[in-house]
């Protein structure tokens, strides 16, 4: 099968090479550019534990002062591995989304013992600092990254891109999902993706890209896309 990814090349390198050891084709397409945003120095020995609900969150913190092994909340699998591979040791992953986290955190972090730090993008799919606080937690935001849309894509790929329409595509994000809808217009191929499984992580972003016509739409969690392959 023909595969897309539409992650950068640095968070999906591994992905690829797994999908091709399997004997597939696989492009890679990547929707977003991601930049780190200054933020003021801040004493992370004043909070008890830490949130991540992305793996660039972790990419774009300065770690060298922050105890590893404080306890340390992670979305998915994905952000848990990126946290491991940084130092930290007690950390506790939810299934991939922000709402199982908000329930992991509610069974293993007593309001009472103390202040949490979420450390996130400039946009997130749900206010996840806003929904503990109204459970009586204690919560700061700090946002060291941003992302925006990937504009710049070689001819040549999407010439190639047209002739041999990816079976199967991976959407990450509403973020993704938005990019992709305007990549889609721009180069005018509404009508090629017809035959195209498109797999999003979660409803909000399956429906941005409802307009377009696809042989199914599948929901998924990272760590999944393996697995989705034996769906189609």
């Amino acid at each position: 099968m023909h595969i897309l990814l539409t992650r950068s090349l640095e968070d999906c390198s591994e992905m690829i090479l797994k999908f091709q050891n399997l004997g597939h084709q696989v492009s890679n397409l990547p929707l977003l550019i991601i930049e780190k945003l200054n933020y003021k120095e801040i004493n992370f020995s004043d909070f008890k534990a830490i949130i991540f609900t992305s793996a660039n969150a972790i990419k774009f913190l300065d770690i060298k002062k922050i105890d590893k092994e404080c306890l340390c909340f992670c979305v998915g699998n994905a952000t848990e591995k990126k946290a491991r591979s940084v130092g930290f040791q007690n950390v506790i992953a939810a299934e991939g989304n922000v709402e199982n986290l908000k329930e992991l955190i509610l069974q293993n972090f007593d309001k009472k013992n103390g202040k949490l730090i979420y450390v996130s993008g400039e946009t997130i799919s749900m206010d996840l600092d806003q929904k503990l606080s109204k459970e009586g937690y204690d919560v700061r935001r700090i946002i060291n990254y941003r992302t925006r849309y990937n504009e710049k894509f070689d001819e040549n790929f999407i010439k190639a891109l047209k002739s041999n329409m990816p079976d199967i595509v991976y959407v990450y994000s509403q973020n993704s999902a938005l990019s992709f809808l305007k990549f889609i217009k721009i180069h005018q191929s509404e009508t090629l993706w017809m035959n195209t499984n498109l797999m999003c992580i979660g409803e909000k972003t399956s429906s941005i890209l409802n307009e377009i016509k696809w042989k199914k739409i599948f929901l998924f969690n990272p760590g999944e896309e393996e697995f989705l392959l034996y769906k189609i």
